[in-house]
C-alpha cells in the first residue's frame, strides 16, 4: 500500500481507518505544514503504530476580517512532507464534507476561558476551534492526538472538552518548535517581509526576559516582557499576561508552573507565542 493514503471525504476516511493498526495518533492541522508539524508527527509516531494527518482550514475558527482567504494552501507539498515522514492517512476534506449544507453538526463552547486573551481578540474563535476538533475525533477515533504548545490555550481548551465529553483519547501537548534564532514555528511566518521577520523576533526576547524574572511573581515577569515589547515599535501588542499552567487563573502563591503569553501584530501578520517555567514548591511567604 502506497502511503499516505489520502481521504478526502467522510466516506474515504471510514474505508482508510479500519486498516490502521493501534494505538492509532491523530495530528490536526490546517497544513502549510513546517518543521513544527514535522515534529507532532515524530512524537506521534513514538507513541502511536499508525499516524493519521488532518489537513483542513476550517473556516468556523476565522472571525470577520481575518485573514482565512488568504490562509496558505499548500496540499502537494504537505503531502510530499507526509510521505516523507510515513504518515499511513492523510484526511483532507472540504468545507462542504466537514459541514453539509443542511446536517446538524455538534457545536462546541469554549465558556470562560475562551473569552478571555485569544478569546477576547479573536471572538468566538475557540468555539470554532472545539466544533472541528470534537468533529475530527469522532471521525478518526484516535488513541492519542497531538497539539503543539505553542497553541496553548486552545491546548488547555481541548484537554477541558475531551474530559467533559469524555472522548476516549488521551491528547498530549508538544513543546513549541523554534527558528535558530528563537521565532516560533509558525503557517503565518511566511507572510513576514525580512524586516518584519526581524522584528518579530522581539517576542522570543521578551518571553526569555520574562521567564527570567517569574520567580517574583506574575506581574514582574509581565512588567518585563512589556518593557522589551515596546523597544520594538512595529509590533502592535494585543495582550501579555501570565496565568497558572493549571487554572489559566492568575498566579499565585501555590503556583508551581506559570505560562507567559504574548500576542500581537507585525504589520497584517499576527503573531502569538508563550513559554511555561517552572517554579516548583513555593512558599506563601
Amino acid at each position: 500500500m502506497t502511503h499516505p493514503v489520502v481521504a478526502h471525504t467522510r466516506t474515504e476516511l471510514a474505508a482508510a481507518r479500519p486498516g490502521m493498526l493501534a494505538p492509532v495518533a491523530v495530528v490536526m492541522t490546517m497544513g502549510a505544514l513546517h518543521a513544527g508539524h514535522v515534529r507532532l508527527i515524530e512524537v506521534a509516531r513514538e507513541r502511536a503504530e499508525s499516524v493519521l494527518v488532518t489537513i483542513f482550514v476550517n473556516p468556523l475558527q476565522f472571525g470577520a476580517g481575518e485573514d482565512l482567504d488568504r490562509y496558505p494552501r499548500t496540499l502537494d507539498a504537505d503531502l510530499a512532507i507526509c510521505r516523507q515522514q510515513g504518515v499511513e492517512v492523510v484526511f483532507a476534506p472540504a468545507v462542504d464534507d466537514m459541514y453539509p449544507p443542511g446536517e446538524a453538526v455538534v457545536a462546541r463552547y469554549a465558556g470562560e476561558l475562551g473569552e478571555r486573551l485569544e478569546g477576547a481578540v479573536r471572538p468566538g474563535h475557540f468555539d470554532g476551534v472545539l466544533t472541528v476538533v470534537g468533529l475530527l475525533l469522532e471521525l478518526t477515533r484516535p488513541d492519542f492526538a497531538f497539539f503543539g504548545e505553542k497553541d496553548a490555550q486552545q491546548l488547555a481548551l481541548i484537554r477541558r472538552m475531551v474530559a467533559d465529553a469524555g472522548f476516549p483519547v488521551e491528547i498530549v501537548g508538544v513543546p513549541t518548535v523554534r527558528e535558530p534564532d528563537g521565532l516560533a514555528m509558525s503557517s503565518r511566518n511566511r507572510y513576514l517581509e525580512p524586516k518584519q521577520r526581524e522584528a518579530a523576533l522581539v517576542i522570543s526576547r521578551a518571553l526569555r526576559a520574562a521567564a527570567a524574572a517569574a520567580p517574583k511573581g506574575g506581574p514582574a515577569a509581565v512588567t518585563e516582557a512589556e518593557q522589551v515589547l515596546a523597544q520594538q515599535p512595529e509590533l502592535s501588542v494585543d495582550y501579555v499576561a501570565a496565568v497558572d499552567d493549571d487554572t489559566w487563573q492568575e498566579p499565585s502563591a501555590q503556583t508551581r508552573s506559570m505560562r507567559i503569553l504574548v500576542a500581537g501584530r507585525i504589520g497584517s501578520t499576527r503573531l502569538i507565542d508563550n513559554v511555561s517555567v517552572d517554579l516548583g514548591t513555593r512558599d506563601a511567604g
